[in-house]
């Protein structure tokens, strides 16, 4: 199935036949027995610049079994997820060392009850780091009371007191690692013209920007909340070398050179994820359904690849090959890893959050 609850600080939408087919008003809380042997919880929060502890969310019941969930920012800094269900406790920490940044957290809850594991992950989508902690043997967990977290506010910390922005429930395990970052209808070069993204399928060719044709290894595509972090970019044409307006996510990273960058940078090129143009005229945030799907190529190498005349790099993995668990939990898990290409180093620097800022003010002025 997929995503089933989205609370993006507007109106929340709960539907256990998927959020595609959600209306206005959320469809009937299922029976207090429906449980969920596996699944995905994601919020998105802002970190407090004065490091008190924090109640995220929490639910509990008494009838017809005892069970309570709660995410909890913990006192200079790290976060613990609880679970109880009848005696049975789990819980797990996640450390962190704030560093007086209030930048938006990504935690994800993963738990697979039937294969005895859980996660709990910690991003910073403006830094691009992650950090992740394995949980106990977790529990099935009742659909009915994670629904009410979502539809609720009375469960969760409202964003206005530094809690949560965004909160997303699967029913399913949502991979994590590397993400991909077009959208399907995005056009890419190949040796015979434009192919939309998502057309593109193993072995097909593509143009680099060196102009060499290189196979594509693999194809990878991904439903995610449309919203928070996640939402799209659209970026519009004329402007960095574009044909024709296109949506890409907000981590995608767009080959910028010219004077300006090997002033400031002292490189030819470097790279620059979509989210730090954004400017309201040139790149905007995307609006559209609830759910949206990031297509992406794996070549060889990381390659600059073309995007309706715009540079934008190709998937990168770096060595994840080398990390099976890290592997296991991703995209590529289903592929052969000994056919899996490493990317030592992205093909050009990527530019840190403020370096980008810097970047883009000189651009405009």
């Amino acid at each position: 199935m997929g995503w089933i609850g989205l609370f993006d600080g507007d109106t929340p939408r709960f539907d256990r036949k998927g959020l595609t087919n959600a209306r206005l008003a959320s469809s009937p809380l299922p029976p207090p027995d429906t449980m969920m042997p596996r699944g995905t919880l994601l919020a998105e929060t802002r970190l407090s610049p004065d490091g008190r502890p924090r109640m995220l969310l929490q639910i509990g019941r008494d009838h017809p079994w005892q069970f309570s969930l709660s995410l909890q920012a913990l006192p200079g800094g790290g976060f613990i997820l609880i679970e109880t269900q009848e005696d049975r406790m789990r819980h797990v920490t996640l450390p962190h060392v704030p560093d007086g940044r209030m930048d938006v957290i990504r935690l994800t809850y993963r738990w697979d009850a039937p294969g005895k594991t859980g996660r709990l992950t910690m991003e910073r989508p403006e830094a691009d780091t992650s950090h992740s902690v394995e949980m106990p043997p977790p529990h099935a967990l009742p659909m009915a009371d994670l629904a009410q977290v979502i539809i609720h506010p009375h469960y969760r910390a409202s964003e206005t007191e530094t809690g949560i922005s965004l909160l997303a429930l699967s029913d399913r395990i949502e991979p994590q690692g590397p993400l991909p970052g077009l959208t399907g209808s995005v056009p890419v070069a190949t040796p015979s013209g434009f192919m939309p993204a998502g057309a593109l399928r193993r072995g097909d060719l593509v143009q680099t920007q060196s102009g060499e044709a290189v196979p594509v290894l693999q194809t990878v595509r991904q439903v995610m909340p449309a919203h928070g972090t996640l939402r799209p970019v659209r970026l519009r044409a004329p402007y960095f070398g574009l044909r024709r307006d296109i949506v890409v996510a907000p981590h995608q990273r767009l080959v910028i050179s010219g004077s300006q960058v090997e002033y400031l940078f002292g490189r030819e090129a470097v790279l620059v994820p979509a989210r730090h143009l954004i400017n309201n005229v040139s790149a905007l945030p995307a609006t559209g359904p609830d759910l949206v799907t990031y297509h992406h190529l794996l070549l060889p190498n990381h390659e600059v690849i073309n995007a309706a005349g715009c540079p934008v790099e190709s998937l990168y993995v770096g060595r994840l090959r080398r990390k099976p668990d890290a592997l296991a939990a991703s995209l590529l898990a289903p592929f052969d890893r000994a056919h899996l290409p490493e990317h030592p180093q992205p093909v050009w620097p990527v530019l840190k959050p403020f370096e980008a800022v810097a970047l883009a003010l000189s651009r405009v002025a």
